[in-house]
């Protein structure tokens, strides 16, 4: 009888809710004007949120978007203003300057791309919104005030610098790629990605010569003129090939060098054979890779012995967020540098071969297509297949963005030593759990959504024990009394997890690792 009363609930809402309650959870902890930017840039990006929306159901927007996903414009854009925050808040507690600002030009770089990103749907949505234009311009005040106040010159010019290089990189990336991403998740990558292109140009400026930069150019063209050949033959497939060797062996190399000041390969095989440990991590992730692979390949032998189309279950997909978890949580506890340079490099693997497969380079494009079809997601309907590259980036965020120069002794005290296991904890163990006992056991659904009650439930439950578990095998971490806290914010990433329609191996890795840097 209840069921048919009750109006069913946006599900946009309540994930617009949880995200509101870890900006009020940063606001109390931080209490500054930039928290208060903040408050005023989640209003405005509630409101833009509801004009996407609309537009993408209308179909008036500009671009293909993802279809049947929400815009997500609200979790995207507090990502970045809020991991600049606690990320100040970490610096200025240790007393490390440089990072300070550096983390201040975070904050303020994600509230104007999510401003910009606010500014283009309001122009070009008919009749023009007058409620939201108005809310939309006084939350650019506030910021554009708090930027004026708390920036330096040269840090207002780095800014623009990043929104420069957003706005062609989107336009590039969303003209080339339809329905790959929401509006949301293109704002959390293009964005992240002018960052680091930001950093990359300011610091081999400051080292080296400009030859260096014209090179990279050069290698930035023939990757765009790459995407215009015709790729299937073996003559195109020879000429990628020659690039590759060109660009890894004369530009990257010289390159790396310049940074690290000796050669890269000896570099790696040193860092690589330092002690036992090391070479007894690097066997044990050899063999978990053969592993993986012949998962795979059992599937494949599957499908093509079955005459049906075989479509791999959510059971065996979450096979390989297992063997994840298998290979972060060793590495995690036993030695953070190796595990920090292996997901780099397994990163640039992994767009490698996805580059491979999308343009079917000759002699294992054909393959890995075939291969790949069988684990795609309702989330891959673009061209792109970006799952495992989302994953991969998940579990390792936390690791990359840990505040290492400020942290006394490389571990931050409280519920900060569980941050670099934020991945873990948020895809490997609370998503797998989630989708695994929802899928199989789950009878109630929380209203508006597919995901079920006791899934979510299952997930805190088995993420509180996996934090147990590190616990007792990584004696670094000393949890003095903030175990509330953690429950708190497993539970409120959990509720994320229920609610979003964006790509929760992207989000909930950083949703949690801001709560528990805190």
């Amino acid at each position: 009888g209840l069921r048919c009363c009750r109006p069913s609930i946006n599900p946009v809402y309540v994930e617009s809710s949880v995200v509101l309650a870890v900006v009020m959870c940063v606001h109390m902890a931080v209490w500054n004007q930039h928290s208060w930017s903040c408050i005023a840039l989640f209003i405005q990006a509630f409101y833009v949120q509801h004009k996407w929306d609309r537009l993408l159901r209308s179909g008036g927007a500009v671009f293909q978007f993802r279809p049947s996903a929400s815009s997500g414009i609200v979790p995207a854009s507090m990502v970045m203003p809020l991991l600049g925050l606690v990320l100040k808040e970490k610096c200025s507690a240790s007393g490390n300057v440089y990072f300070e600002r550096f983390s201040m030009v975070v904050t303020i770089t994600g509230m104007m791309l999510a401003l910009f990103l606010s500014l283009i749907v309001l122009g070009i949505t008919r009749p023009v919104p007058t409620n939201t234009c108005i809310i939309a311009g006084m939350a650019g005040s506030a910021i554009l005030y708090t930027t004026k106040q708390t920036l330096t010159v040269s840090e207002v010019i780095e800014v623009l610098e990043v929104l420069l290089i957003f706005v062609y990189l989107s336009l590039i990336v969303l003209y080339l790629l339809p329905r790959c991403f929401t509006p949301g998740e293109a704002l959390l990558i293009v964005g992240g990605i002018s960052f680091i292109v930001n950093q990359l140009i300011k610091r081999s400026l400051n080292l080296a010569e400009v030859k260096v930069v014209g090179s990279l150019l050069l290698g930035v063209f023939f990757a765009l003129l790459f995407c215009f050949m015709e790729s299937e033959t073996w003559v195109s497939s020879l000429f990628f090939h020659m690039m590759t060797a060109v660009l890894g062996l004369g530009i990257l190399m010289p390159w790396l060098s310049l940074f690290i000041g000796r050669h890269p390969i000896m570099w790696l095989l040193d860092f690589a054979t330092l002690n036992d440990r090391r070479l007894c991590l690097l066997g044990y992730w050899v063999f978990l890779a053969v592993v993986a692979t012949c998962v795979v390949l059992h599937q494949n032998h599957q499908r093509q012995s079955g005459s049906k189309k075989h479509q791999a279950s959510t059971v065996v997909r979450k096979y390989f967020h297992l063997i994840v978890v298998a290979t972060y949580v060793p590495g995690l506890i036993y030695d953070r540098q190796l595990l920090h340079v292996a997901s780099v490099g397994c990163l640039a693997a992994f767009l490698f071969l996805e580059y491979v497969r999308y343009f079917r380079i000759r002699p294992l494009g054909q393959l890995l297509r075939q291969v790949l079809t069988l684990f795609l997601d309702e989330r891959d309907s673009g061209p792109l297949i970006l799952t495992h590259v989302y994953l991969l980036l998940g579990m390792s965020l936390p690791i990359w963005l840990f505040p290492g120069p400020c942290a006394p002794k490389g571990v931050l005290p409280g519920a900060g030593g569980l941050v670099p296991y934020a991945g873990v904890l948020a895809v490997g163990v609370g998503d797998t759990v989630a989708s695994i006992f929802g899928s199989t056991m789950g009878e109630i659904r929380w209203p508006g959504t597919k995901k079920t009650m006791e899934g979510t439930a299952t997930s805190v439950f088995a993420q509180i024990i996996a934090v147990a578990m590190f616990l007792i095998f990584d004696g670094s971490i000393n949890l003095n009394s903030s175990y509330s806290w953690i429950v708190g914010s497993v539970t409120l990433v959990a509720m994320l997890e229920a609610y979003t329609s964006q790509i929760d191996n992207l989000l909930l890795p950083l949703y949690l690792f801001i709560l528990l840097l805190l």
